[in-house]
């Protein structure tokens, strides 16, 4: 394996900031650490998962659909007299030209040129034009940390030592880590390898902060993975959820939201028989959502056509698209 690249194997609502650096910070203190590090890579390489994985915590919704992450989510883990600051992307977008693609690479290009650090994710033993699109976008004066991921499924664990090698002919990455997301170990070592990475500064977020979303983009992100994971390949991408009303009365929170498609013909797939699918959908989403705000939750599910909306830069911003 080559010795010049340090490795580290496992053991066995709009309206908010862009970035935590905008907000009100704690007051300084001598030996903090914090920085920002940006999670990129392309569509479903476990970038949400490694994020959540990182916070503790489910902050960025995760399916098998590609383009499910839309937002930069902001993911805070303060570990001691260390805070890290996890910026997750869309994949950048390198198939089609419509104006929400253009809008999530102008979203990951805006986090890049803010942050300390880049986490590249790839599967592990694997890479291929859509990961070498996004490898030539990052910038070249920005410290890029590989991220090896799924490293579970890999069969033969030999093949990883000349996979780094050509991985490494491709840039002068800072480190290699091969790991799974779903192994709190590797996570846990990850924070180790990143700490000196970040600047010696103040912390940007109260020590218990874990983001910097409101619980309406939560809500309406959340209701979003369930119609991804229970519509499957059947409803293209272009699908995306608005919350119309919420009220809180007491601990009871009354969430009215809209499901925005460009077609009649996915409102019938996601209404589904009888309407059974979509009483699916909100059950799923309002289960989640209670365990989320520790409270009960009333949610009221509709359906709305919006022809061409995903190529619409109107209606991307009214959306909440930045």
């Amino acid at each position: 394996m080559p010795q010049d690249l340090p490795v580290s194997m496992p053991e066995t609502e709009q309206n908010l900031p862009q970035f935590p650096h905008l907000a009100k910070m704690p007051a300084p203190v001598e030996g903090q650490r914090c920085g920002l590090i940006a999670i990129v890579g392309r569509p479903n390489v476990g970038k949400s998962t490694l994020l959540n994985a990182l916070v503790g915590q489910k902050v960025s919704i995760t399916s098998g659909k590609a383009q499910t992450t839309r937002h930069r989510i902001t993911g805070v883990r303060t570990i001691e007299e260390a805070q890290f600051v996890f910026v997750d992307t869309p994949g950048f977008q390198t198939r089609y030209n419509a104006a929400l693609n253009r809008n999530l690479n102008r979203t990951v290009h805006g986090v890049l040129s803010d942050v300390d650090l880049v986490l590249f994710v790839v599967e592990a033993g694997r890479f291929g034009l859509e990961d070498a699109k996004v490898l030539s976008l990052l910038p070249e004066d920005k410290p890029v940390v590989l991220i090896a991921n799924k490293l579970d499924a890999v069969q033969r664990r030999a093949e990883i030592a000349p996979w780094l090698k050509s991985m490494q002919e491709r840039r002068n990455f800072t480190e290699f880590v091969p790991l799974s997301a779903k192994k709190d170990s590797d996570v846990q070592r990850l924070f180790k390898i990143l700490k000196p990475y970040l600047p010696e500064q103040g912390w940007f977020y109260e020590e218990d902060a874990l983001t910097d979303r409101s619980e309406k983009f939560l809500a309406s992100e959340i209701i979003r993975e369930k119609l991804f994971r229970l519509t499957g390949d059947e409803l293209p991408y272009t699908s995306t959820v608005v919350i119309d009303k919420w009220e809180d009365e007491g601990e009871l929170r009354r969430i009215s939201a809209s499901i925005v498609v460009e077609r009649d013909a996915h409102k019938g797939m996601i209404i589904g028989q009888g309407g059974e699918r979509l009483k699916r959908i909100g059950s799923e989403a309002r289960q989640e959502l209670e365990h989320l705000m520790q409270g009960r939750v009333f949610l009221e599910l509709w359906v709305k056509v919006r022809s061409g909306w995903a190529d619409s830069e109107e209606h991307l911003r009214s959306y909440g698209y930045e």
